[in-house]
């Protein structure tokens, strides 16, 4: 399976293991061997964006094994399906309008899009997992044709609300070939950050290779595996992400389904992303570029081809969890008031898999209207309005968001006229 360095690998037979459940619970999603080998146990925990309403809070909340594996024949880190995709998707508490910072990454990605494929009123775009329109807008006022594609119904009528055309769907083939019937074939496709949560990976991408317009591109921003490992992100592992993506693995992925990575690059989102740019095999007109060459050999001689690498993460996972308990504990003998800002998925894998509860983090705050007033999964902390961190005055602010450390550190500066401080936990616990 594995080439030399200056080549991609081959293409592998995939094995096709019989129903959803022997697949998620026994073989890998991308090639179908056994999965035999651990990457991150992180326990027991909720599903990490199922906040809990208060009228709730005596109820029992399920709990499922947060284990992540690696596949010892294509490398790919994935966790067993233990819920249906759609029961993460029902009522989904993410809005991505919400943070500054992501919707200046989307518009300065639509403005070089436009200018690099010259897009106009002919070139429609389509976006598969949309969220509430947030990236789709910035074309939209270009007078560029779009569609959205999201499975939540919430966050979909955010963005029919602001006039972007949207469909409550999980996409997938069958979709793909309903709207190449109906529609114009996109001459742009994105995918950011939805790669990761598919149980299906091959359904998922064939829908690309049947819609894409001949000569487009798709483009996929995904969570880098090799960050996440070097960064010591494991709290970026909750169930909603089935899979935890390398170049090498994506190369494989998509090479099973006639597309090909043809360019790539790194990216400083959610602790290190990459964007990759896919075209059909047929397309020679787009060579591939040096910049994949590259990242291959980063993560070849990073061990990412072998066990070694994964086997030193399971270790430093424990660490983190060790230096997070510390700095709480500590705090808490000394008589200081510690308080939480945000309420993401990556947070709530943190507070489960450390054992964090009131007792140590008595509320977080958030700017998300629509989780103020709940309670995290699990921890059952209270999440609030923002201004509460200025009414209780807490010594310490925990950032959960870490990857936007430096925006929340803005938004919040106030807390530095009693002295208080800001603390992020990883890759380790930081205060500043």
């Amino acid at each position: 399976m594995r080439g030399p360095a200056s080549e991609s690998r081959t293409v592998p037979a995939r094995r096709e293991p019989a129903g959803w459940r022997a697949r998620a619970a026994a073989a890998c999603r991308c090639c179908g061997a056994p999965l035999t080998e651990s990457f991150a146990d992180l326990g027991m925990t909720p599903l990490a964006d199922s906040c809990v309403a208060p009228e709730d809070a005596g109820r029992m909340e399920p709990f499922y094994p947060l284990h992540a594996m690696v596949c010892s024949d294509c490398r790919l880190v994935q966790l067993p399906e233990s819920e249906r995709p759609q029961t993460g998707f029902a009522e989904y508490l993410y809005y991505s309008s919400v943070s500054e910072a992501w919707l200046r990454h989307a518009g300065a990605y639509a403005e070089r899009m436009v200018a690099l494929h010259r897009l106009g009123p002919q070139t429609p775009v389509v976006e598969v997992g949309s969220n509430d329109g947030y990236l789709l807008q910035y074309f939209a006022r270009r007078g560029i044709p779009v569609l959205g594609i999201d499975p939540a119904v919430n966050v979909a009528q955010s963005a029919i609300a602001r006039g972007i055309p949207t469909e409550v769907i999980c996409f997938g083939a069958a979709t793909a070939r309903r709207l190449r019937a109906t529609r114009a074939a996109p001459v742009l496709m994105a995918a950011n950050n939805v790669l990761a949560h598919v149980p299906d990976l091959h359904d998922f991408v064939e829908g690309f290779r049947l819609l894409l317009a001949p000569g487009g591109v798709a483009t996929f921003e995904f969570p880098h595996l090799l960050r996440l490992m070097q960064g010591n992100e494991f709290d970026t592992i909750h169930h909603e992400h089935f899979s935890y993506l390398s170049l090498l693995v994506v190369e494989l992925i998509f090479g099973q389904h006639g597309l090909v990575v043809y360019d790539a690059e790194e990216l400083p989102t959610h602790g290190g992303s990459l964007r990759c740019f896919v075209r059909h095999v047929e397309d020679a007109a787009k060579p591939v570029t040096a910049a994949v060459e590259r990242l291959r050999a980063i993560e070849r001689a990073a061990g990412l081809e072998g066990p070694e690498a994964y086997r030193r993460f399971s270790e430093s996972v424990i660490g983190t969890k060790c230096a997070l308990l510390d700095f709480l504990v500590g705090a808490r003998r000394a008589g200081q008031k510690v308080a939480a800002y945000g309420a993401p998925a990556k947070g709530n894998t943190l507070l489960n898999y450390c054992g964090v509860g009131r007792e140590l983090l008595p509320f977080t705050v958030d700017r998300n209207p629509h989780k103020q007033g709940l309670m995290l999964p699990g921890s059952r902390i209270p999440i609030r309005a923002p201004e509460a961190i200025l009414e209780e005055r807490p010594d310490f602010v925990l950032i959960l968001p870490w990857n936007l450390r430096e925006e929340v550190a803005a938004q919040m500066s106030a807390i530095r006229g009693w002295g208080g401080r800001f603390v992020v936990p990883i890759p380790t616990v930081q205060v500043f």
